[in-house]
């Protein structure tokens, strides 16, 4: 196949894209690369035909505080602004992340199949769930199945609103105001982190979550034979702030060696029991006995394969869903406030009961159990929504 992959440029969604370039590129497949400019070299490098992808700058109009707008409305534009680069690509397949819909709309004018990338859970509504982002697992009893009905009853308002502002965004470039849809949903996280619903879409498939590193650096650990903790603040706008900050104070003294991986510049000045830098997580991961990050999807679903128990300091957006699934599943801490007490205290917790690396070893041992995501977007070809 000839596939183009559309993401914006916001790590936990562009680097989901490039680790499925690659994976398509590995099956024989030509893959092409539409993202935000600042991954266009370093995909590049790693063997992708990778292209800016036009319409991400906001225009004077937009309101990025308003959800629905940027992502249905912006949408709109980005698709129009795509439209001729991914003709000229030629592709028999698309493949829009879930956060970037104008690959989906331009897809849809083009007449070509696509697939949308949901680079954590389903986020679908579900008449089995409460509202995504409440955090809360699904209740049982009467009570809790009528406070799941209200809660859902709250939110649907601001559900139907979105749909309304897709179908205008559709009709305002030509397209008929009902969304038909993907053909098909790459959901690229780990078992562990889904739950179950009566109402699984039949075009849903699990597929793992889709890793890339940006760097072949190698962290030094601190000196010494201390527990290893390592730090990764959000890459999201919404995430926590000062997390490595409060975990360096919180565990001044403890003996723990610290290392922050980090894709900005690292501080000036550190302890001589901490580390920062940008370095492969893959690796330092293999190393750390616990992690303390913001809980996004992909630091998190990185963290339970290779079997690490999580302090998680969620910020905004999916991050206290994604904190308490973790939590439930038996490996993570959630601290919300953060504080250099309240963090240092969770992977003091984390460290001294054996329970949480347990569960995070049981999370790893499952996230084999998903679909090959090159096999289903091949099972696509052909189709229309």
């Amino acid at each position: 196949m000839r596939v183009a992959v559309v993401a914006g440029p916001d790590p936990g969604h562009a680097f989901p894209a490039i680790a499925l370039c690659l994976r398509f590129a590995a099956a024989g497949d030509e893959p092409v690369l539409f993202t935000g400019t600042r991954w266009v070299d370093a995909a590049g490098a790693a063997g992708i035909d990778t292209r800016p992808l036009k319409g991400l700058t906001p225009r004077p109009e937009d309101d990025d505080m308003d959800a629905g707008q940027r992502i249905h409305s912006r949408a709109a534009f980005i698709a129009t602004e795509l439209h001729p680069d991914l003709q000229s690509v030629n592709a028999d397949l698309v493949v829009s992340d879930i956060l970037t819909a104008g690959g989906g709309l331009a897809a849809e004018k083009l007449g070509l199949p696509w697939v949308e990338l949901s680079p954590h859970p389903l986020y679908a509504p579900s008449k089995g769930l409460p509202p995504i982002g409440s955090g809360l697992a699904p209740g049982s009893g009467v009570r809790g199945r009528l406070r799941d009905t209200l809660m859902r009853k709250a939110t649907g308002r601001s559900i139907a609103q979105g749909r309304a502002q897709r179908s205008a965004a559709r009709v305002g470039i030509g397209l008929p105001a009902e969304d038909p849809g993907p053909v098909a949903r790459l959901i690229a996280t780990i078992p562990a982190l889904e739950v179950p619903r009566p109402d699984w879409p039949t075009e849903a498939h699990v597929v793992g979550p889709l890793l890339w590193e940006p760097t072949e650096e190698i962290l030094t650990l601190p000196p010494g034979d201390g527990p290893v903790v390592m730090v990764a603040p959000s890459t999201a706008f919404t995430g926590a702030e000062g997390m490595l900050e409060m975990t360096l104070r919180g565990l001044d003294g403890s003996g723990a060696r610290v290392v922050a991986s980090i894709l900005d510049e690292p501080p000036a000045e550190l302890p001589s029991w901490a580390a920062a830098g940008l370095g492969r997580q893959d690796e330092l991961l293999g190393r750390a006995d616990v992690v303390v990050c913001g809980s996004g999807h992909g630091l998190l679903a990185k963290s339970l394969i290779h079997g690490v128990p999580v302090v998680a300091v969620p910020g905004g957006g999916d991050q206290w869903e994604l904190a308490n699934r973790a939590a439930r599943q038996g490996s993570a801490v959630v601290v919300r406030p953060p504080s250099p007490d309240s963090i240092g205290d969770a992977v003091r917790r984390v460290l001294k009961d054996p329970a949480y690396a347990q569960a995070a070893s049981a999370a790893a041992a499952g996230s084999g159990d998903v679909e090959d995501p090159v096999e289903v977007c091949r099972g696509t070809v052909g189709q229309c929504a």
